[in-house]
C-alpha cells in the first residue's frame, strides 16, 4: 500500500512543498529513503523506527520505501521525521488516512517526542500560499507558525498525542494566534551621549533617509556608543518588514519561541576577524550571513580597516542591489540584504591623528597606507563621512540633559512619512533607495543649487554615484525641514558630509 503525506522543505529562505510517499511491499524487511536526501534525512530511519515502537504502535515488518518528491531537489535536515513516521503508519493501516489539506513537519526523538526545527515561518507562509489549511508542527514552533495568516496550527508534543488526535480519541486544541504583548526591551538612548551634536545630526539624517555612514575619530570619542544608539531613532518596522526579517532569523535558528516575531530592527556587529563567508553567507549548506541578518536594520563594522579586504569587498554588490547571491557547488542561493551600513574607524594606525594631545606617532605615509585598506568603490557607496572629535571636558560636565532618542525619532518618523507618500506604490521605502530616474524627478535643483553642485562635483572629483548620493542626502535634509524643494542650505550640508579629507587626518 502507498500513502502520500504533505510536508514542506526549504531552499534558502523560501519554502516549497514536499510529498512524502511511503510504500510497503513484500520481501525481506528493509527501510530505504530516496529523493536526494542528505545524511540527516537518511538517519531519520533509526529515529522513526524507535519513535514508532516507543509510542506503542507496531512497526511494520515489510520492505519500506520512502520517496521525497520532487526528487531533483536536495532534502536537508530533520524536518521530515514526522511525515515519514505518519506515512509508514498510514500505509500499514495503523492509523486512518491523513487529511489532504494538512501538512506535517518536525524532528523526532527516540522516545517519540517532537523537537523544534528551523525555518518554520517560511514553510508556514508557503503552506498558506499553497492552500494547505492545517499545519502540524512541534509545540516549540507553534507560535512562530501562527504568524502565517490562513492556517490552523497544531503544536504537537509527542507522537502519541498526535495519533490520538488523528484517531479522534483526544482532540487537540489549535495553537492560538501569537500577538506581541508588552515587551520592556529599552534600547540605548541618545540622552546618554554628552556633546557630539554634529555626529548626532548626521545619524539623524542617516536614520531619516536610510543612508550609510562612516564615523572617523580617535579612541574614546564615542563612535561605537553613538552607532549602537542608532536603532533607537529608526522608524518602527512594518508587518511586512518584520516577517521578512523573521524568515531569515528562522532559517538561521535564531528566533525566540516566546517572542517569535523580530519586530525590532536588527543591529548586527560582527568582529573584525569575521570571514568573507560569515559576512556574505554560504558554507557547505548555504546559510544567511551577517549582511542578511541585518536585513531591514543596521550592519555596524567597528574598526573598519581591520577587516580583511576580501570581506569588505563582498559588501559592494549588496549595498547597491539589496540582495546577495551565493553560488556554491551544491547550488545557488539569493538572500535579501537591504541594510544600513555604519562603519567606525580611527584616523590612523595608532588612533591619535588630529587628537589635541598630539600623541600620534604615525607619518603621513603610514596614515595613507592605513586609509588605503578601504577601497575607493566601497567609500563611494557610503553617503555620510563624519568626523567624530574628542569630547571636551565642558561637555562631560554639562548639567542639561541631552536630547532623547524619542525626540529625535519624532523628526525621523515625520521625514519617513513624507517619503512614504512620495514613493507610494513603488516599493521604495526611503530616499537612500531611490533609483536614478527617481533622483532626477525628486531631487531637482534650481539655478543656485545647480551652480553649487557643479562646483562641488569638479572641486571634489565626485563620481556619478557619489553625485546621486549627495542629492539623496540633500533630499533627506529637506524632508527633515519639511521643505518641498531642495534648497542651497540643504545641498551645502549634504556636500559637507562628502568630505573624504577627514581620512587624511
Amino acid at each position: 500500500m502507498m500513502v502520500t503525506v504533505r510536508s514542506l522543505g526549504l531552499t534558502g529562505i523560501t519554502g516549497y512543498e514536499v510529498s512524502v510517499e511511503c510504500f510497503l511491499s513484500g520481501g525481506l524487511p528493509g527501510f530505504d529513503v530516496v529523493g536526494l536526501p542528505d545524511a540527516a534525512v537518511k538517519e531519520s530511519r533509526e529515529r522513526v523506527r524507535a519513535a514508532v515502537k516507543n509510542c506503542g504502535a507496531k512497526f511494520p515488518v515489510s520492505r519500506i520505501t520512502v520517496n521525497l518528491a520532487p526528487a531533483r531537489v536536495r532534502k536537508e535536515g530533520t524536518v521530515y521525521d514526522l511525515p515519514i513516521l505518519l506515512g509508514i503508519l498510514a500505509a500499514a493501516e495503523e492509523i486512518s488516512p491523513l487529511p489532504q489539506g494538512a501538512a506535517f513537519l518536525g524532528e523526532l526523538s527516540l522516545s517519540g517526542a517532537l523537537r523544534p526545527v528551523t525555518g518554520v515561518l517560511p514553510m508556514a507562509l508557503t503552506a498558506a500560499r499553497l492552500g494547505i489549511d492545517t499545519l502540524y508542527v512541534p509545540e516549540a514552533n507553534a507560535a512562530e507558525a501562527t504568524l502565517a495568516d490562513g492556517l490552523t496550527v497544531y503544536g504537537v508534543t509527542d507522537v502519541g498525542q498526535l495519533i490520538a488526535h488523528l484517531k479522534g480519541e483526544q482532540v487537540m486544541t489549535p495553537a492560538p494566534r501569537w500577538t506581541p504583548g508588552h515587551q520592556d526591551r529599552p534600547l540605548p538612548d541618545f540622552a546618554d551621549v554628552m556633546g557630539q551634536e554634529n555626529v548626532k545630526r548626521a545619524l539623524e539624517i542617516a536614520a531619516a533617509g536610510g543612508h550609510n555612514v562612516l564615523l572617523v575619530g580617535s579612541p574614546g570619542a564615542g563612535k561605537s556608543m553613538l552607532a549602537r544608539r542608532l536603532p533607537s531613532i529608526l522608524p518602527d518596522m512594518t508587518r511586512a518588514e518584520a516577517l521578512q526579517t523573521t524568515e531569515i532569523y528562522s532559517v538561521a535558528g535564531m528566533t525566540d519561541p516566546r517572542h517569535p516575531l523580530v519586530d525590532t530592527r536588527p543591529f548586527r556587529s560582527p568582529h573584525h576577524t569575521a570571514s568573507t563567508v560569515s559576512l556574505s553567507g554560504g558554507g557547505g549548506i548555504p546559510r544567511p550571513g551577517e549582511i542578511s541578518l541585518a536585513h531591514n536594520g543596521v550592519l555596524f563594522l567597528d574598526e573598519l580597516p581591520e577587516f580583511s579586504k576580501a570581506a569588505l569587498e563582498t559588501l559592494r554588490q549588496p549595498l547597491e542591489d539589496g540582495f546577495v547571491t551565493i553560488t556554491r557547488a551544491s547550488g545557488s542561493l539569493t538572500l535579501p540584504s537591504r541594510f544600513m551600513l555604519v562603519c567606525a574607524m580611527n584616523p590612523c594606525k595608532c588612533g591619535w591623528r588630529g587628537h589635541p594631545s598630539g600623541k600620534c606617532t604615525c607619518s603621513d605615509k603610514e596614515v595613507e597606507k592605513y586609509v588605503q585598506k578601504i577601497s575607493g568603490p566601497l567609500l563611494d557607496r557610503i553617503d555620510l563621512h563624519v568626523n567624530v572629535p574628542s569630547v571636551e571636558y565642558e561637555a562631560m560636565r554639562r548639567k542639561s540633559k541631552p536630547e532623547s532618542s524619542a525626540q529625535v525619532k519624532e523628526r525621523v518618523d515625520a521625514a519617513r512619512a513624507i517619503q512614504s507618500r512620495r514613493f507610494e506604490g513603488t516599493g521604495i521605502p526611503c530616499n537612500a533607495q531611490m533609483t536614478p530616474p527617481m533622483v532626477g524627478r525628486f531631487c531637482e535643483l534650481d539655478s543656485r543649487c545647480d551652480a553649487l553642485m557643479k562646483s562641488a562635483f569638479e572641486r571634489m572629483g565626485l563620481t556619478a554615484r557619489s553625485h546621486d548620493r549627495v542629492l539623496r542626502v540633500a533630499r533627506t535634509i529637506a524632508d527633515l525641514d519639511g521643505a518641498e524643494h531642495i534648497g542651497v542650505e540643504h545641498l551645502s550640508e549634504a556636500i559637507q558630509y562628502r568630505n573624504t579629507d577627514i581620512l587624511k587626518g
